[in-house]
């Protein structure tokens, strides 16, 4: 389903790619009750995004869904040019990934290993690009927000179950801090939310139903985190709250 800009009220553009569930559509939901346009971002699902951009409508919001795959790069234009319709874009949540499944390096597959990298970094990457090019006060933007989603693999290394995974969020670590040097003084601030054990179908739909119930012992908190309280901090650095706050990455992970 395409953007109608004639059925949507413009305002604070904002895209979340994987909008259309976990923490993407937790995402969503709450930027749309926070005043944002949302761009609800999905790949194959337009059911579920369809029933995102419902519920945020159905509470007064404004939000629509647009299919790209992120690892294509005539598909984040597409999908950027939507938001163009609508407006200036205010702002990108870099959300979209996948885990690629569960297996140790000594049998990770090239295709794998090909598919998670673009995806999780290839696609990031290519949409970061076109929100600095919108965003930018150096392309004549009037600044904006982009917040990344990390991961505590990337820390945590993933060893015995994705290193690949981990590697890929470990990337955007690096890509986080380093553009949000890049353009820090042509109005753009660039963190990363880096979330530990949430409850999100990633877990089963990666071959392991029983990780959350398996790994939440060790935690800290004693439990896994839920999709809302990603999105609380995600919300927060797109605010003016978080206005000195750049180059940061906010563990999300009851102390993991």
């Amino acid at each position: 389903m395409s953007v109608n800009s004639e059925q949507l009220k413009s305002g604070q553009i904002l895209v979340v790619t994987g909008g259309s569930r976990g923490i993407g559509a937790a995402v969503s939901r709450l930027a749309g009750r926070r005043g944002y346009t949302v761009i609800v971002n999905y790949a194959r699902d337009g059911g579920a995004a369809q029933a995102v951009v419902d519920e945020i409508v159905q509470a007064g919001g404004h939000a629509s869904p647009v299919q790209a795959d992120v690892s294509r790069e005539a598909d984040v234009m597409r999908l950027f040019e939507a938001a163009d319709r609508l407006g200036p874009l205010a702002g990108l949540v870099n959300n979209g990934g996948i885990a690629g499944g569960m297996c140790r390096v000594d049998s990770v597959s090239a295709q794998t290993l090909e598919t998670v990298l673009a995806v999780n970094v290839v696609g990031p990457f290519l949409c970061a690009r076109e929100a600095v090019r919108r965003m930018s006060t150096r392309h004549g933007g009037h600044g904006g927000v982009i917040v990344n989603m990390s991961s505590q693999a990337a820390r945590i290394g993933g060893g015995g179950e994705w290193v690949h995974y981990a590697a890929s969020k470990a990337a955007i670590d690096t890509m986080t801090i380093g553009l949000a040097r890049e353009v820090a003084d042509e109005g753009i601030r660039v963190n990363a939310v880096s979330p530990g054990l949430i409850e999100t179908e990633l877990h089963a739909a990666n071959g392991s139903a029983d990780r959350l119930a398996r790994l939440a012992p060790a935690i800290p908190m004693k439990r896994a985190g839920s999709a809302e309280e990603v999105a609380e901090s995600v919300l927060w650095l797109l605010s003016p709250g978080s206005s000195y706050v750049t180059g940061a990455i906010i563990p999300v992970s009851g102390g993991r």
